[in-house]
């Protein structure tokens, strides 16, 4: 099998995920963690998206991981979500894990994405 190493241009995947928190580029991030194109960006977590409304110029799609599985949506997050994509982008809600890998996937193609991660 050829393997490939993956030129991430300078962008911020996602190393690794788990207790409460993730590892970009080699540094720890405890609690919620977004991503845009620009690098990371500092967001409470759920249900709001104002780092995000505020960029939304910047990325076509937002994932925004939920947690460990699927849940029902916060109070508050659907009016988000429109406000959003009203901008433009599109959001996918997932489990986190799937967000995480997904967003590495769509960077390593070059694709102008974003992520909001809820640890797990």
């Amino acid at each position: 099998m050829r393997v490939n190493d993956v030129n991430f241009d300078g962008r911020y995947p996602v190393d690794s995920y788990g207790a409460g928190g993730f590892r970009v580029l080699g540094e720890v991030h405890l609690g919620p963690l977004g991503l845009v194109p620009e690098g990371l960006v500092a967001w409470d977590g759920l249900p709001g998206l104002q780092p995000f409304l505020e960029r939304a110029g910047s990325f076509d799609v937002l994932l925004v991981g939920f947690g460990e599985g699927m849940k029902a949506l916060p109070e508050g997050f659907a009016a988000a979500r429109d406000e959003l994509e009203a901008l433009g982008p599109g959001v996918e809600v997932m489990a986190t894990p799937a967000a995480c890998r997904t967003y590495n996937v769509l960077l390593g193609e070059g694709r102008r994405v974003a992520a909001a991660l809820m640890p797990i």
